[in-house]
């Protein structure tokens, strides 16, 4: 009995060791509601459209269209443009005249030019004529038409260089020796062989309407 008296008294208790359990963080009803709505945000940015919506989206006038109609009326706008221009070219409106027909010289060179009777103007004409008689199966008739067109030529020649004199001297008188732009006389003699219908800028003058 002492013996198990012994054992009882040796026998001492462990201590019960206990363990704590990590405690897992639950995601609320609230953050949750947040997050879905930062999400459908992000994704979406507005929200889904009603049915009454989408119908009248589908009714709106399709791109391609409207791209149509952008440059139709661009195109008709260029065409205004390019009328507008060859109207005010043919006016001689400084605004549209080129580059070479623009300043006061050149305006004065063309109303002279249009103001006088010039050889030149008339060789479409006569090389025409030419041309028809040359057809003619007659030796003779060729020959003479020959002689005619190249007298013509030179007719319309001395005719260029007197006008070429005579309008550098009217320019100098007017706008100075030194101030006589180049290229006067060449740009007097292209107009005076051209038809009087159909020079451009159109005449400002009549026949003999020299300017001063």
């Amino acid at each position: 009995m002492a013996h198990a008296g012994n054992l009882k008294s040796q026998w001492v208790e462990e201590p019960t060791v206990t363990r704590n359990k990590t405690e897992i963080p639950t995601t609320t009803t609230s953050s949750s509601d947040a997050e879905t709505e930062a999400r459908i945000a992000a994704g979406k940015g507005r929200p889904t459209p009603t049915r009454k919506e989408r119908e009248a989206a589908n009714k709106r006038p399709l791109v391609p269209g409207d791209r149509k109609l952008a440059a139709k009326e661009a195109r008709a706008k260029m065409a205004e443009a390019r009328e507008k221009a060859r109207l005010g070219y043919a006016a001689g409106d400084e605004k549209f005249l080129p580059a070479r027909d623009r300043g006061p010289q050149k305006k004065y060179i063309r109303d002279f030019v249009d103001a006088r009777f010039n050889v030149g103007e008339f060789l479409i004409p006569v090389m025409f004529a030419v041309i028809l008689l040359t057809l003619i199966p007659v030796t003779e008739v060729q020959v003479y038409s020959m002689l005619v067109i190249w007298a013509f030529f030179l007719l319309a020649l001395i005719d260029v260089f007197l006008l070429g004199r005579s309008l550098r001297k009217r320019l100098a008188a007017k706008f100075g020796e030194s101030k006589v732009e180049r290229g006067v006389r060449w740009y007097a003699a292209m107009r005076s062989l051209q038809l009087r219908v159909l020079r451009l800028p159109k005449p400002q003058v009549k026949r003999r309407q020299y300017p001063e």
